[in-house]
């Protein structure tokens, strides 16, 4: 046995017990005539003693020589801590070791193993099983089981059905690129990695298994950034004989009892915004509503006068910044060079303070008058003290660049506390959306989306305009899932691919087998997956999803630990029919 204990169970009530204790060495020091140790393993860190009073020379001298990771294993007898260390767990207690072994010792590691690491992210990265070794990390993994554990538990209960899918299967247009694996078997074809379980699991609807689940890997090739990677984790969800209402209940229940179980938080209103309005208020589809600051549309009362650049906009729409009447001239003016950035795209920026006597001084005092400013105020809800930031151009392109600048105020007004959640759902998406590259309609969704009830004809005269039966969950500006209701008749389907572009033939070729399943009865059915990586850090309270994912790729899609992906020897493309035809 190599431990009768681990290092965070022990405490004063075990004094005068022998145990035997295994795990790695964070730290020793050395005093000459006493050597304290600090062992750690997943548990906690519990303090040895070696004193050359009551150990053996040739004992005490190994322990002298004990370095940072060094595994080993310790007999002895617990004892009552002469300075006792509040701060840990174990901090009444320390162990006077009779025997040491060392099971393995350690180079000194890259970087040190302590909460506060002096490695950088790429560095730990490569090291990532010493990474783990962390606390942050570590409790963030442990976090993650508790997260996927609670989900098991709660869909179990309420009926649903765990069933796998295959990884290999037939790659499809639409959506992101996929990866693909070549078939030695079969010379010249190739399988691709699912994006999403999305046809098998309508086909365990067809199939009659009514409500499944699974945690399940998906697979996109497409460009990164922090809460992204080409590998990640769906709580992937279908019902059967439902409607949107159903779906939306079941899974306001599964988010209200992971944020009760896990965060111990009672969340009861669910609120729901319409697509149109999320982007007209926030200028974007999965709002932060921890805070206000909604947007004002401004036209009707900035375009009157001669200001060239607001009468030439197709949008003029502001924000009330809370407090912000606060901000010198130098502040707001790297508040313009940030909206300036080419990551956000404006150029420029206009603003009105929000005097506390209630007069307003802005940056465009030429043009408007005080009657003008207090319209503006008065429609982004601007009160004394509060600063009015104002942008101007295409609608698209300027709500996107305001929604930028809303969430960067509020990250450094403090509005966007993690311990604070407030959930939404997004609903009635447009169907599908044109491509200027390809000169058609994509599925904004995906293809199986059906369109809300009623707005089928619409498809033939209107394409641009009908809704979808669908919706996101969101939960402090992320969107943490997504679903919908789908298409399940052969007809509709059918329908839906000649408008994206889908001759019968393309049809039949990509997804036959699920237009063959319609016809032997497939029930109305509908779905959703959570994002589990965003998920979980969210409920961690963080909204990068690397720490919470045992060993992830970096920005380039590439495993610096294993150094993945790597090229393939000849004999293997060979063996798989395949040539390289490199760019030079």
């Amino acid at each position: 046995m190599y431990r009768s204990h681990n290092c965070g169970e022990l405490r004063a009530s075990h004094i005068n017990t022998e145990v035997t204790l295994a795990g790695w060495v964070q730290k020793s020091r050395n005093k000459g005539f006493i050597v304290w140790v600090d062992l750690r393993d997943r548990y906690g860190m519990t303090q040895l003693v070696f004193d050359e009073e009551r150990t053996p020379k040739e004992m005490m001298k190994r322990a002298e020589d004990l370095g940072r990771e060094f595994v080993i294993q310790v007999k002895g007898n617990v004892i009552e801590r002469a300075s006792k260390n509040p701060n840990m767990p174990t901090g009444d207690i320390e162990i006077l070791v009779s025997e040491l072994t060392i099971l393995n010792e350690s180079k000194l590691p890259p970087f040190t193993i302590e909460d506060e690491t002096d490695g950088g992210e790429e560095l730990r990265m490569k090291y990532r099983y010493l990474d783990i070794r962390r606390n942050p990390v570590k409790n963030n993994l442990i976090f993650r089981h508790k997260v996927t554990q609670e989900v098991r538990n709660y869909l179990s209960k309420e009926g649903f059905i765990e069933v796998e899918t295959p990884y290999l299967i037939k790659s499809t247009p639409e959506g992101a690129r996929d990866f693909v694996v070549p078939s030695r078997m079969n010379e010249g074809q190739f399988y691709a990695l699912p994006q999403s379980p999305q046809t098998f699991k309508q086909l365990l609807m067809v199939g009659g298994m009514d409500k499944y689940f699974q945690i399940v890997k998906c697979f996109r090739d497409e460009d990164l950034r922090a809460d992204r990677q080409p590998e990640f984790t769906q709580i992937d969800c279908e019902m059967a004989f439902i409607d949107q209402e159903d779906i939306l209940n079941a899974f306001e229940g599964l988010t209200r009892h992971l944020l009760k179980e896990v965060n111990g938080v009672e969340i009861e209103k669910f609120p729901r915004l319409l697509y149109d309005d999320a982007m007209r208020l926030y200028g974007n589809d999965k709002p932060d509503i921890r805070f206000g600051m909604e947007f004002g549309e401004l036209n009707e009362v900035a375009q009157h006068k001669d200001f060239g650049v607001f009468n030439s906009a197709e949008l003029v729409v502001g924000i009330a910044v809370p407090g912000g009447n606060s901000y010198t001239r130098k502040e707001i003016d790297k508040l313009i060079d940030w909206v300036r950035r080419p990551q956000v795209g404006a150029l420029g920026m206009v603003y009105s303070r929000c005097n506390d006597d209630g007069t307003y001084k802005s940056s465009v005092d030429k043009f408007y008058d005080q009657e003008d400013l207090a319209k503006w105020a008065e429609v982004t809800g601007a009160k004394p003290g509060d600063l009015v930031c104002v942008l101007s151009g295409e609608k698209n392109k300027v709500r996107a660049q305001l929604s930028a600048l809303r969430m960067e105020l509020a990250e450094r007004l403090g509005l966007r506390d993690p311990k604070t959640f407030a959930p939404l759902w997004v609903m009635d998406f447009p169907l599908l959306e044109w491509d200027e590259d390809t000169e058609r309609y994509h599925a904004m969704h995906h293809p199986f989306t059906s369109p809300k009830p009623g707005q089928l004809e619409l498809l033939k005269t209107n394409p641009g305009d009908v809704k979808a039966n669908a919706y996101d969950l969101v939960l402090n500006g992320n969107e943490i899932g997504g679903g919908s209701i789908r298409i399940h008749d052969k007809e509709t389907q059918a329908l839906m691919f000649d408008y994206l572009g889908f001759t019968p033939e393309e049809a039949k070729a990509q997804f036959g087998f699920l237009m063959d399943a319609f016809q032997y009865g497939a029930p109305p059915h509908g779905g959703l997956a959570f994002g589990l990586d965003r998920l979980v850090s969210i409920l961690g309270g963080q909204e990068t999803i690397r720490d919470f994912i045992a060993f992830p790729k970096n920005n380039n899609g590439r495993d610096v630990m294993i150094d993945a992906p790597a090229p393939i020897d000849d004999d293997q493309l060979k063996e798989l029919s395949l040539k390289l035809n490199l760019k030079s």
